[in-house]
């Protein structure tokens, strides 16, 4: 039997292909890893604790800063909460004007996984491709709140204008560009050789091992558990529209590829369905004081981001402040079967299987 001296391999801080300011302590023997040590907390900013100091909308923007690849579902999640902790009705154009942006948003999100993670394995032409439609979307959002990536456009009540005239012909617009793009990408892409020598197959996992280390979205449903927060404990106006949760079999790389382009596309319906049923005429915020004091209390709010289940838990005392507040990140808790799936793989399949897994950094070390 061949023994080789074990070697001890730091994967960035300075990596490209961790997705941010991101460590894994390898230990290899050869080219297979025998242990791996995810370590965080680089970015680290307090934002939980800040916003103990900060009444509720100005805790918005440093939502945008947790997941700056998905800053409008951030957003949605802490007025979400605080909406249900006060009690407020929010008028139904502004539910319109939510999902889209959020719909919007997923199918951006997705863009830019897709195009990262072909990078990160060897293709630069899909890296090209997907900033190029995705900038169809970012155009869209400045328009609608004059940002290109931390958006802060929700507010607790509603959101913070109207669309411009024409956004949501012009979204209508983008809904049959984006169905053909998928088609070609996926003609692209989805039966290379290649490509499906480096995915299938690795990063395996089942539902029980899924469900035991608390994954959500498509790391979730990837084994087959068909759980979308948007269709089973809906939210918003998510009830009003038709759509499908699309779900894997083998719990591997290749599935948690297609789901994610699957849901690309369901989130085209979705938004297909939200421009057809905009109301021509509406508030867009709700009744709100000005200064908004929720009554003493908890809550619990969740909604289905493009990685999963988000969730923000508020502790009240009745002041215009948080006692306490705390986020559930869908990347923090999907990266903690990464040392499960590294083991007995080689060094090549690290990068495939952590950039399968869809991590944004901000919201790891928020």
């Amino acid at each position: 039997m061949i023994r080789t001296e074990e070697l001890l391999l730091n994967v960035g801080p300075q990596h490209p292909s961790t997705h941010g300011v991101f460590r894994v302590v390898v230990k290899l023997d050869g080219e297979i890893i025998t242990h791996a040590d995810p370590v965080m907390g680089y970015l680290h900013r307090g934002t939980e604790k800040l916003a103990e100091n900060l009444n509720y909308t100005q805790i918005i923007p440093y939502t945008d800063r947790m997941d700056y690849v998905s800053a409008m579902t951030n957003n949605y999640v802490l007025v979400h909460a605080v909406e249900k902790l006060v009690g407020l009705e929010i008028p139904e154009r502004a539910e319109f004007l939510r999902v889209i942006v959020m719909e919007l948003q997923r199918v951006a999100s997705h863009l830019v996984w897709w195009g990262t993670y072909l990078l990160d394995i060897g293709a630069m032409s899909p890296f090209l491709f997907a900033f190029r439609d995705r900038e169809i979307i970012i155009n869209l959002f400045n328009e609608l709140c004059g940002a290109r990536l931390t958006y802060n456009y929700m507010r607790v009540g509603g959101v913070k204008w109207d669309a411009p005239e024409g956004w949501i012909e012009k979204v209508r617009q983008f809904i049959p560009h984006m169905r053909a793009r998928l088609d070609e990408y996926g003609d692209l892409v989805s039966g290379n050789e290649i490509f499906l020598a480096r995915i299938k197959g690795v990063g395996k996992y089942d539902a029980e091992t899924a469900i035991a280390y608390g994954l959500s979205g498509a790391n979730l449903r990837c084994t087959g558990v068909q759980w979308d927060i948007r269709k089973d404990q809906p939210y918003s106006l998510y009830e009003r529209f038709e759509f499908d949760v699309p779900t894997g079999v083998n719990g591997d790389c290749y599935d948690r590829y297609l789901l994610r382009f699957e849901e690309m596309r369901q989130s085209l319906r979705i938004l297909e369905q939200a421009v057809e049923q905009f109301p021509a005429e509406g508030e867009t915020m709700g009744k709100v004081p000005r200064v908004l004091r929720a009554p003493e209390g908890e809550v619990y709010a969740r909604v289905e981001s493009p990685r999963g289940e988000i969730g923000c838990y508020i502790v009240s005392k009745g002041k215009d402040k948080p006692y306490r507040l705390k986020f559930r990140r869908p990347s923090f808790v999907n990266l903690q079967i990464l040392p499960k799936l590294l083991v007995g793989e080689t060094m090549t399949n690290l990068i495939t299987i952590l950039g399968g897994i869809d991590i944004v950094v901000g919201e790891v070390d928020c």
